[in-house]
């Protein structure tokens, strides 16, 4: 009799560090769904980030590694949870 040992991998952490509301440094960053300078949008191993502010400008984008830098005036970070089958953050808004 054969047996199947399924190894589940820890999550890729998820980290946000803000200096000043002006550098957001992330990591667990997977996917960029959309960017300009008054809000940046990012899919994260822990959900939809939302980002609103002024200024807003990627700085660095490591998808390989998972980083991304924000600069600008960060005024407001939101975490969209996605249920399956909803879709993301763009189609329950025009949906």
């Amino acid at each position: 009799m054969a047996y199947t040992i399924e190894e589940k991998l820890p999550a890729e952490p998820h980290k946000l560090t803000l200096d000043d509301r002006c550098r957001l440094t992330m990591t667990g960053i997977k996917e960029v769904e959309s960017f300009d300078e008054e809000m940046v949008v990012l899919y994260t191993t822990r959900g939809t980030l939302v980002i609103r502010g002024t200024g807003l400008h990627l700085q660095l984008l490591s998808l390989d590694s998972g980083q991304v830098h924000v600069d600008g005036t960060v005024e407001s970070l939101t975490y969209e949870d996605t249920a399956p089958g909803t879709g993301g953050f763009f189609s329950r808004l025009f949906g």
